[in-house]
């Protein structure tokens, strides 16, 4: 700059100069007075120096002038610079949205975050405030419209809301604006600059958090929690606790805040499990227990908790969780129940005893009776109603003696749950029980049909198997319809690792509508026949089921009877 500006008064120099000398000489061909002349030519000769070191000090000031202008104004595209890359740094750390709003223009620029955090393109973008107001979610846009605008009109500069931005995909997320805003000096808002912040996952996460709020506030169970203890106090403390602990203890949050647990051990609190549960807690596991405690007003009850320990994201525990129930009825009824045990096996033991006694002293008389009753049949009797008598009488001996063998059966069965089990031919084991009631099924005319192939097997108690078998057909033939002869289907079936065997006859039946629940009881007789019992079919599903296996019934009352046994 300094040679141009020397530049600049030389060539000024040089044309004046030479300006000056021209004019000179023409003045001294044409006028005669020479000394005026020549004293003129020397103060044009002054001024053109003193014009051109004037000139020369104007050029030096304006040079610094601009060059003092140039320095502002690169310092001030410096800072411009400076200012941008803190900005665009700022975007990219923060990741949020940027927005520039002009209001009076109602122009609205948005930064890279409108892609990067809701995608949408640059094509896709408004460069309004229209564009923005409706990608807020409907439910929300009018109160978050409302609040702007009425923020727009007071004397505050920040501003901040939450609401749901639409995204390219249609989705909303949650996000949290905030605004400052530029006025200019007559106060009047010309313009607002501000940043969205992706919100979604707090939201959720408050939801969540309200939600687990809720459940706890709501739970049956109380909810006791603790922080960890330190070297000043190595107790546990109780931070919270829930309604349903109030409604349990008594103990409100005023009352127990603050304090260690320990409170709620008594004198007959067990020692031995309180240590336990103590070394856990200090062995940093979860733990579970049932422990005597006393409420607030003193009274006794048990409760059943766990403590689980709670690590923060360090591994250090942080707090510990206790669920807790009143179990004192559960307790309760337990010991009821303990003691209602010990007193039906002892008088189970009892009616055991009381059955081998009875058994075993009506045999003997029994045994007599029944002697005396076959002697008499060897002496000839004339009286028709002595015979009568004696006929009737030992019918009711012999009545009695089966009566005591199905009750020693059903002892037996009783004493013994368990059974040994032997491979046998189904056919023969049915061909054994229909022998012994060959007389029987000839005097009643029944027909038997067998359906199932001759080598098919079972592994069971062959004796259990041949008193079913002999129960159940005694039963039909006993239970037959006087008008229609007697039919007995039996059919069996191998299926997987099971045997089903059927019994269908065609007899008198029973009505299950009424019986339904007593047929297998003990002692339930369904027909007014003088010689039931009573005992066939208890002791045929107690043999049933000793054998692990399961029966059932399906009756029609003068259609006939079907039974369905599982082995």
């Amino acid at each position: 700059m300094k040679n141009k500006t020397t530049q600049i008064i030389l060539v000024y120099l040089v044309i004046s100069l030479f300006l000056a000398i021209v004019c000179h000489k023409f003045l001294v061909s044409n006028y005669s007075d020479l000394d005026y002349l020549h004293f003129s030519f020397l103060k044009d000769l002054t001024f053109i120096v003193l014009i051109g070191f004037l000139f020369k000090y104007i050029l030096v000031k304006n040079e610094q002038i601009n060059k003092n202008n140039l320095n502002d104004l690169k310092k001030i595209n410096q800072q411009i610079n400076e200012s941008n890359e803190k900005y665009n740094i700022v975007a990219k750390a923060t990741s949020d949205t940027i927005w520039d709003w002009k209001i009076q223009e109602d122009t609205i620029i948005w930064n890279k975050g409108i892609h990067n955090v809701f995608g949408y393109k640059k094509t896709d973008v408004g460069n309004s405030s229209k564009w923005w107001f409706n990608n807020i979610h409907p439910e929300d846009s009018i109160k978050m419209s409302v609040k702007l605008y009425a923020f727009l009109e007071q004397k505050t500069e920040k501003w901040q809301d939450q609401y749901r931005f639409r995204c390219a995909d249609g989705t909303y997320k949650y996000v949290l604006d905030r605004g400052f805003l530029l006025k200019d000096k007559n106060g009047k808002a010309i313009r607002m600059i501000g940043a969205l912040q992706d919100i979604t996952n707090q939201k959720e996460e408050e939801q969540r958090l309200k939600l687990l709020e809720t459940v706890i506030t709501q739970a049956k169970d109380a909810v006791v929690i603790t922080k960890p203890g330190d070297k000043n106090n190595p107790f546990l403390t109780i931070i919270y606790i829930n309604p349903a602990f109030t409604t349990m203890t008594g103990y409100e949050a005023k009352d127990i805040l603050g304090k260690s647990p320990i409170l709620f051990k008594g004198p007959q609190t067990d020692e031995k499990e309180v240590k336990r549960l103590i070394g856990e807690i200090k062995n940093q596991r979860e733990c579970f227990t049932e422990l005597l405690s006393y409420k607030k007003n003193g009274d006794i009850y048990w409760v059943q908790f766990s403590m689980i320990p709670i690590f923060d994201n360090e591994k250090k525990l942080s707090h510990w969780v206790s669920i807790q129930r009143d179990i004192t009825e559960v307790k309760k009824a337990e010991k009821e129940k303990e003691q209602l045990i010990r007193e039906l096996t002892q008088n189970n033991k009892d009616l055991k005893q009381f059955s081998y006694i009875t058994s075993h002293n009506l045999r003997a008389p029994l045994s007599n009776l029944t002697g005396l009753l076959n002697l008499i049949d060897d002496i000839e009797i004339t009286d028709n109603e002595l015979s009568e008598i004696l006929d009737g009488f030992k019918k009711s001996t012999q009545l009695l003696s089966e009566t005591i063998n199905d009750l020693v059966k059903v002892i037996v069965i009783k004493d013994n749950p368990s059974v040994q089990k032997e491979t046998i031919v189904l056919k023969d084991a049915f061909s054994n029980v229909l022998s012994q009631l060959n007389f029987q099924i000839q005097k009643s005319k029944t027909l038997i049909n067998l359906e199932f192939d001759s080598y098919l097997t079972l592994k069971t108690n062959k004796s259990y198997l041949e008193s079913i078998i002999l129960n159940l057909v005694t039963n039909s033939i006993k239970y037959k319809k006087e008008e229609t002869p007697l039919e007995i289907e039996i059919t069996a079936i191998r299926e997987n690792d099971k045997t089903i065997i059927h019994f269908k006859d065609n007899g008198i039946g029973i009505d299950l509508s009424t019986n339904q629940d007593k047929i297998f009881g003990l002692y339930q007789r369904f027909h007014n026949f003088p010689d039931s019992k009573g005992l066939g079919l208890y002791l045929v599903k107690s043999q049933v089921e000793t054998m692990g296996g399961t029966i059932t019934i399906n009756s029609e009352v003068n259609v006939g009877t079907e039974f369905t046994i599982t082995l």
